[in-house]
């Protein structure tokens, strides 16, 4: 499905407006640098897969092909739609992408050999990251119990320990179950995994959208948490609170990429949830996706 022409002009055109909105913020750009506005590297822009996970279902060649064609060359997986690790790994060389990082849950109770074919796996496919997706919701609602973040805490370390001998840089994605305070402490879910894993075993891939809706402003965790978040999830926040397009919502994502260098970021991921869920038509994942790439190759900050 080529993009036409006009969608790519019309598309650019709402980047620029988006990017023009951010910069607009006061203070966005000139509290780092003295007013020098900063980009987001084109070759540090991916797109997690999981975005498009119906329209790769349909036609897995042709929607990298359109991945290629809006400007990626770099992808986050999540699974291999149907594929072994060498048969999605040769549809992304055909393509001319990369994933570079890819979704991968650590077994629970934690299984030391699972584990290791997950990192052969993330091998053949090419990673250079590998990165546990979610964490914090239990049977009957949210995880509040501080013994149960301290345990998976210690398996997160396992599970980086054994991804360094591979070769693999392991992290951890957020959703927002994970800032809610602990029974019988003052510390949330969140404090405790960051504070009782090793940050040479475990970096971050901070959710912007998911720490928001955890009450949690990303440069808040960026100051705290300093040189650990390489990879940020790109979504936006509309103003009932579900998701929107990067640029299309609330976040004032210029704010927060000032701070880049601080966070150690070297991965801008767009995502967009609900982008293939109806009433959006699997096909509109494409168009998030080069939303997206538009918006974060546009914005300065």
């Amino acid at each position: 499905m080529p993009p036409s022409l006009n969608r790519r002009q019309l598309l650019g055109a709402a980047a620029a407006a988006g990017a023009a909105t951010t910069l607009a913020v006061p203070g966005a750009a000139a509290a780092h640098g003295g007013g020098h506005l900063h980009r987001v590297p084109r070759d540090q822009i991916s797109v997690q897969l999981y975005t498009l996970r119906d329209q790769l279902n349909i036609d897995l060649e042709a929607s990298f092909a359109e991945l290629v064609e809006i400007g990626y060359t770099r992808v986050e997986h999540a699974g291999f739609v149907g594929r072994t690790a060498a048969q999605f790994r040769a549809a992304l060389d055909n393509a001319g992408l990369r994933a570079t990082s890819g979704h991968v849950g650590i077994p629970q109770p934690f299984d030391a050999t699972a584990w290791q074919k997950a990192l052969e796996d993330a091998n053949i496919v090419g990673n250079k990251y590998i990165v546990h997706p979610f964490f914090g919701q239990g049977p009957s609602g949210p995880i509040r119990d501080a013994a149960v973040y301290r345990a998976f805490a210690a398996d997160l370390n396992k599970a980086g320990a054994l991804a360094r001998r591979a070769g693999l840089d392991f992290g951890y994605h957020n959703h927002q179950a994970e800032f809610l305070r602990q029974n019988g402490t003052s510390k949330t879910g969140y404090d405790i995994l960051t504070g009782e894993t090793d940050p040479r075993l475990v970096h971050l891939e901070v959710d912007l959208f998911w720490a928001f809706r955890g009450a949690r402003d990303p440069v808040d965790l960026i100051e705290k948490l300093r040189g650990r978040i390489k990879q940020v999830h790109v979504k936006d926040l509309d103003v009932s609170g579900s998701f929107a397009d990067p640029g299309a919502g609330l976040i004032d994502f210029g704010r927060i990429f000032a701070r880049s260098k601080e966070a150690g970021l070297i991965e801008y991921i767009v995502e967009r949830d609900d982008a293939g869920t109806p009433p959006r038509t699997p096909a509109d994942a494409l168009k998030t996706a080069e939303v997206g790439y538009d918006f974060l190759a546009g914005i300065r900050f």
